[in-house]
Formats: C-alpha cells, structure tokens, sequence
C-alpha cells in the first residue's frame, strides 16, 4: 500500500466517523430511496449487501428495501481458515456469527458465489467518478469480484459503491487488482461512474 493510499484512508475514515447519528440515519433512508428508482430490485434477484459496521454506512435500510421486493439477501462471508484471503456470500438468516473483524455474518450451508450475484452494493472509504474505490485495504471485494477485470465476458453483477457524498475525492489512483464500480449511491443521488 503506498503512502498516498495509507494517508488518503486515514483521512477519509476520520471524516467518515464524523458523521452525527442523524444523518448516518438520513443518508440510509435516502440511499435505499435512490436505490429502489435507479435498480431493478424485484422478487427472485440475488442482492449482496454487506452488515455495516459501527463506522460503515448503515445498509438495514437497503435490506429491508431487498426483503420487501422480495429479493434473496446475501452477505459477505469470509474464508474462516486464516491463510485463505477469500470471500463468498451467505444467504441472510436469523443466525449470525463474527468474523475476526468483527463483523456480523449469517451462519448456514446457503452460499453463493460472487459470480451469481445480480447487484451488489460495496462499502467504501472512499470512490471517484471513474468507478475506483478505496476499501479498508484488505481486498476481499477486489479478489471476490476480479473476473469481472473480464468485462467482455461477464455483465454481472452490478456493483454498486453506496457511502456518504463526503466520501468522493477526484481521482483514485487504481491499482492492478481494483475491480471498478458500476455505480455510487450517496445521500445525495446516483453517480453512474464511466468505468460502468
């Protein structure tokens, strides 16, 4: 990781922790708001949505919004042995464990692969308009969604950047592995980035 990246995250988190409660709840509402106009969210779709973490923006609006259209709701799971750096997504249940993160993952044999997936929405730190995102640095989203480098052959799924519009700096240097977004839903509306 260089520098430039290291210091541009750190910036970004702190501001991005900043955010009062009120409008942590605003953004949510509005997100799943513009969320449920720009995509096509009806029954039987495979929507993979991450549990947002206490510094993440919150994603239960967007959940509801999925159950509700009744999509079927995954989450990230990662790979539980600790060489593997991998990630696959668990269909959304009742019962949840936690990752060495910390972060909440359903527990269940229902998994799918990334390449199933119709729309997926990312957390980021932080996102420019040609699509590159800047995660927590760990890449699991990148190796997840890294056939997709492989436009010509995969369409699917719609990865869809959702974060605060604080969040956007003008440009992101992109890196060999980054996997660029679709789209960027923020409070404020949806950025449709010229990577999608």
């Amino acid at each position: 990781m260089t520098d430039a990246r290291r210091s541009l995250r750190a910036s970004l988190r702190a501001k991005r922790r900043a955010v009062s409660a009120a409008e942590r709840a605003h953004a949510a509402r509005q997100i799943a708001r513009y969320a449920d106009h720009a995509l096509n969210l009806r029954s039987g779709r495979r929507i993979g949505i991450y549990a947002a973490t206490a510094e993440e923006l919150d994603t239960s609006c967007l959940i509801a919004l999925a159950l509700r259209r009744a999509c079927r709701v995954y989450l990230p799971r990662i790979d539980r042995r600790a060489r593997a750096r991998s990630m696959r997504f668990a269909q959304l249940t009742q019962r949840r464990s936690f990752n060495r993160f910390g972060i909440a993952e359903p527990e269940g044999p229902q998994l799918a692969s990334a390449r199933l997936l119709d729309v997926v929405f990312l957390p980021l730190v932080g996102f420019d308009r040609h699509g590159m995102r800047l995660g927590m640095g760990a890449g699991y989203y990148d190796r997840a969604f890294g056939f997709l480098r492989l436009r010509s052959v995969w369409r699917a799924p719609l990865l869809v950047g959702i974060g605060y519009a604080s969040q956007e700096v003008d440009r992101i240097a992109a890196a060999a592995h980054d996997v660029p977004l679709d789209l960027v839903i923020t409070e404020r509306g949806v950025i449709r980035c010229a990577s999608g």
